[in-house]
């Protein structure tokens, strides 16, 4: 029989679970950041920039993210980078959620009618104080029930980082699984977490999407 009880399986996923919100948000802040680099440098026209950055996006949309994670965990020693499960995660994370930011944010500034960038350039205003004072204010509305919705799925993305050791939620599930021999009681209580995190940003994000349309209306 096992010596854990509900308690104790219950207490040591949410001592793990601290590490998937953690990771969460780091890569989320760090990938936002990244990806509004990406979307300054893509918005302001070079076309060999705008080439570089859309196969940046689509490098990172359109391959799975656990092979991502396995190539920085993996490649970066070949070159003499050692990194923890915990940076290696980090930067893998960020980079997913940057190109998927970069690509939702852009279809928010491209929303935006290109009167507002003509009228802009008549007071004379350059590319930035057009972007700052003009564009992104009212793309800002557009891009942040999307983008709420878009951390759902960053924070079920760090339930890849155990295939590198990194322990997370999902991670420690398998080793008290491992430990218990509980698959179905650890592993239940492993999802119900997952939805205890995510389901109230679905429904912000939720909210957020019919607040703006109402005032869009």
């Amino acid at each position: 029989m096992s010596e854990f009880s509900l308690w104790d399986i219950v207490y040591n996923l949410l001592l793990a679970a601290r590490w998937t919100v953690l990771l969460s948000l780091t890569a989320f802040v760090l990938g936002g950041l990244v990806g509004l680099l990406l979307l300054m440098v893509r918005t302001a026209g070079n076309p060999w920039v705008i080439r570089l950055v859309r196969g940046y996006v689509e490098l990172f949309q359109g391959t799975p993210l656990l092979m991502q994670l396995f190539i920085v965990f993996f490649g970066l020693p070949l070159i003499g980078l050692d990194v923890s499960p915990w940076v290696a995660a980090t930067l893998g994370l960020t980079l997913f959620t940057s190109a998927f930011l970069t690509e939702i944010w852009r279809g928010c500034v491209e929303s935006i009618g290109k009167g507002q960038w003509e009228a802009s350039a008549s007071l004379g205003m350059n590319f930035t104080q057009q972007m700052r004072y003009i564009v992104l204010p009212q793309a800002l509305r557009i891009a942040i029930p999307p983008t709420v919705g878009f951390s759902v799925q960053v924070v079920k993305g760090t339930a890849v980082a155990s295939i590198i050791g990194f322990v997370e939620l999902t991670k420690a599930g398998t080793m008290i699984t491992n430990a218990t021999y509980e698959p179905f009681t650890v592993y239940g209580c492993v999802a119900v977490m997952y939805f205890l995190i995510c389901y109230p940003l679905s429904l912000f994000a939720r909210h957020l999407e019919g607040k703006f349309r109402h005032v869009a209306r």
